[in-house]
C-alpha cells in the first residue's frame, strides 16, 4: 500500500494583487500557519519519500517548507498538479514510475484536490469534498491495479486542528 497525503497550500495573496495567478506567493500569515501544520506533521511522525508539488509560486513555496521542516529530503514539480491538472494523467505518470515509494505528497490546489480524492475513494468526482488552505488529506492506494474507486480515506484534516 502507497500512503497519499494531499496537501493544499497555504494562505496565499489576493488575486486581484498579481496579473498572474500562478506568480501569487504565500502572505506572511500562509507561511507562518503552513510552517505550524507541517512542524505539527513532523511531529506526528509523517515522512513522504517524496514531495510533488504544483509548480505555481503558493504550492512551490508551502512544498518548500515541508521540506525545510524535514518532511521529506526529496521535492520535485509536476504539470499534472496545476489547476488545470488531471487525475488520469497523473494516474499515468504515476503507475510508471511509483514503485520505490510508500509514502508520498502532492501539493497542490482547490477544487482538484478534493476532487481527486473523490475520484480515488469513490470513484467519481462530486465537489462535496473540500480541502482548506494548509488542509490534508490522507488516502491510501493499493499496490497493484488501478486505484480509482479502490482507495481508502484515512485522514482529513483542516489546518485548525494542526495549529
Amino acid at each position: 500500500m502507497v500512503k497519499l497525503y494531499l496537501v493544499r497550500h497555504g494562505i496565499a495573496a489576493e488575486r486581484e494583487e498579481y496579473t498572474e495567478d500562478a506568480l501569487r506567493p504565500l502572505t506572511s500569515e500562509g507561511k507562518q500557519k503552513t510552517k505550524q501544520v507541517a512542524q505539527q506533521l513532523f511531529k506526528l511522525g509523517l515522512r513522504f519519500d517524496l514531495i510533488l508539488t504544483s509548480p505555481l509560486v503558493r504550492a512551490r513555496q508551502t512544498a518548500d517548507i515541508l521540506k525545510a521542516i524535514g518532511l521529506s529530503s526529496q521535492l520535485e514539480e509536476s504539470t499534472h498538479l496545476t489547476p488545470e491538472g488531471d487525475i488520469y494523467s497523473w494516474l499515468t505518470w504515476w503507475e510508471e514510475w511509483h514503485q520505490d515509494v510508500n509514502s508520498l505528497a502532492l501539493v497542490g490546489h482547490e477544487p482538484n484536490l478534493g476532487e481527486w480524492t473523490e475520484i480515488l475513494v469513490w470513484g467519481e468526482a462530486k465537489g462535496n469534498l473540500v480541502v482548506k488552505k494548509a488542509g490534508v488529506i490522507g488516502v491510501q492506494l493499493p499496490k497493484d491495479g488501478s486505484p480509482v474507486g479502490r482507495s481508502l480515506l484515512f485522514w482529513l484534516t483542516p489546518p485548525k486542528f494542526l495549529l
